[in-house]
């Protein structure tokens, strides 16, 4: 089964996308699950993972509507406030959605890069780690070293760094990235979104261009727990739907038939505890 595990949809009306403005023109507009359906439906993708684009529980319970009503959604990716006194109960609420599988907390946004250790947190990490909910990182390199300390203390918590942390593609400063999140990778449980490259890319990007990083992560966690997504539609921002999958059949091709069918979807089946559709 080939998954998308991270894509996202938004309807700009709903007024709480405050980083999206008409200076990201490819992403002015509105983007919904019919956008979608034929994407999907040409590269023979099955089912998606869709991911919290707002830190607002009204985002959460708009994308829950949608997989209720489209079944490729096969997951659900949300929000909610982590530092909430009554964050365990939020979450408990959450989890009883048969397709909410995990929560992100927008970490490369928050002004503090400590913010996922902050004690207030804490509680809230324990009651995703009991209600078996993944943690989504959305981190940058400079967030690699916290995740060590997160794991320890939260050793029952599924994590999945986003985009591989986001290393910088362009600048081709990668060596400290590299480090980082090949210690992150040792504890044999952390996972990683082979995602949202091309968008740290240069703007006339290669596949070669790509090639260290994705070979860095495919060495660091082995394919068993490396899932690809498209982060569709802000992939539009560098590139197309059509062009990365084109991209990373190239950026697999060096892998097993079995190691491509984990990236590809059965990583995320797993990790997640997808449903069929």
């Amino acid at each position: 089964m080939r998954i998308d595990a991270h894509q996202h949809f938004w309807r700009r009306d709903r007024g709480d996308y405050d980083w999206l403005t008409p200076a990201l023109a490819p992403l002015w507009q509105d983007f919904l699950p019919d956008d979608l359906a034929p994407l999907l439906s040409r590269h023979g993708i099955a089912g998606t993972v869709l991911v919290q684009a707002a830190p607002t529980i009204a985002e959460t319970d708009f994308m829950l509507s949608l997989a209720d009503t489209h079944s490729f959604i096969r997951g659900v990716v949300g929000w909610t406030d982590l530092a909430a006194a009554d964050a365990p109960a939020r979450i408990a609420a959450l989890a009883a959605h048969p397709r909410l599988v995990g929560l992100r907390p927008m970490l490369q946004d928050l002004a503090d890069d400590d913010a996922i250790l902050n004690p207030a947190v804490q509680p809230a990490l324990a009651a995703m780690a009991a209600h078996g909910l993944a943690l989504d990182a959305l981190i940058r390199p400079r967030h690699l070293p916290r995740l060590l300390t997160l794991r320890d203390r939260h050793p029952e918590l599924k994590i999945v760094i986003d985009h591989a942390a986001k290393p910088d593609i362009a600048g081709g400063n990668l060596s400290c990235w590299a480090r980082d999140l090949v210690a992150v990778a040792s504890d044999g449980r952390t996972h990683c979104k082979l995602s949202g490259l091309v968008t740290e890319a240069a703007v006339e990007w290669q596949v070669a261009d790509l090639k260290p990083v994705v070979d860095t992560v495919l060495s660091a966690f082995g394919p068993d727990r490396v899932m690809w997504g498209s982060d569709w539609p802000v992939l539009n921002l560098a590139s197309s739907y059509d062009h990365w999958v084109a991209a990373t059949e190239d950026l697999l091709a060096g892998l097993d038939a079995a190691s491509q069918a984990a990236v590809r979807g059965g990583t995320a089946v797993r990790f997640y505890g997808l449903e069929e559709g």
